[in-house]
């Protein structure tokens, strides 16, 4: 075509079912997507009109999604009839896993062991979306990652068939568990925004929050921090312990962590007696006394 700039794009073929099956956040991306493309080919002089101009787009609702108290039991009732069949033990423990730090799944499917730094409670992410990023994890992750680390040898955390990779059968793991379930339209993202949400509710900063699901706003990236701020810690304790605690079934009675006066003391002399040598059971006997 004289004068005309020459297009060569590999496509991928995409039927409509592909579409549908992703849900509305792909049908979303592949209409804005097919949109640029045609825009671009009426800017070059390929075509005179935009056919995808007017096209409403889906609403894409999974990232206003979020798993209520109730849910986090029935997902963790799912979980414990699920790891009875040793084909799901490693996806269980991938979804257990994402839902008490806020991890994107494939930072947690392809989590080494040397990015599990239990000793300073945290993972530090050699390549997460925002490049190199330390995120803290409460004690209920440090414990699993200390039981599980128990006799192996390979690279991953949740290692893969047969080479030394990362798990790549959770996605059609994913769909079998999830499938005409009462949670069917939740996603791995669901419970990375659920982590997020629970944090919230629980009274810690957007800032916090930030830091712990390594949002780019408050991401921790200095490879060269050993030891981090402990109020993260403490947050990242009392979110995936209270996040455990619901999927254990509990059903908790009171819905934000409360700093009230007494609590306060009592943690400051456990530390206080602690530091000097002391026995922290006997100054705790001691509190309740004086009570």
């Amino acid at each position: 075509m004289a004068g005309k700039t020459r297009v060569s794009v590999k496509t991928k073929k995409l039927r409509g079912k592909d579409i549908v099956r992703g849900g509305a956040g792909t049908a979303t991306r592949t209409v804005g997507l097919l949109g640029g493309i045609l825009t671009y080919a009426v800017e070059a002089g390929i075509i005179e009109s935009n056919p995808a101009h007017g096209v409403r787009k889906p609403k894409d609702n999974v990232r206003k999604r979020r798993l209520s108290e109730t849910e986090y039991r029935i997902l963790g009732r799912m979980l414990r009839d699920a790891a009875k069949d040793e084909k799901y033990a490693t996806a269980v423990g991938i979804i257990r896993q994402i839902a008490l730090t806020g991890c994107r799944r494939s930072e947690m499917i392809r989590l080494k062991w040397t990015e599990a730094d239990t000793e300073a409670s945290c993972l530090r992410l050699e390549d997460s979306k925002e490049g190199e990023s330390i995120r803290p994890v409460g004690l209920p992750v440090v414990e699993y990652l200390e039981r599980r680390r128990t006799g192996e040898v390979g690279t991953y955390v949740f290692p893969g068939q047969g080479e030394d990779n990362g798990f790549g059968s959770f996605p059609n793991h994913w769909r079998q568990l999830f499938k005409d379930s009462p949670l069917s339209d939740v996603t791995p993202h669901v419970l990375r925004h659920s982590f997020a949400s629970i944090a919230n509710d629980l009274g810690f900063t957007e800032v916090t929050i930030a830091a712990l699901v390594g949002h780019a706003k408050g991401s921790v990236t200095s490879k060269y921090i050993h030891t981090l701020d402990t109020a993260l810690i403490m947050a990242a304790d009392t979110i995936s312990g209270y996040i455990q605690g619901l999927l254990d079934g509990i059903e908790f009675k009171q819905t934000a962590y409360a700093l009230d006066r007494d609590s306060r003391k009592a943690a400051l002399a456990r530390f206080l007696k602690t530091a000097s040598g002391g026995d922290p059971e006997a100054i705790e006997e001691e509190r309740r006394l004086a009570a």
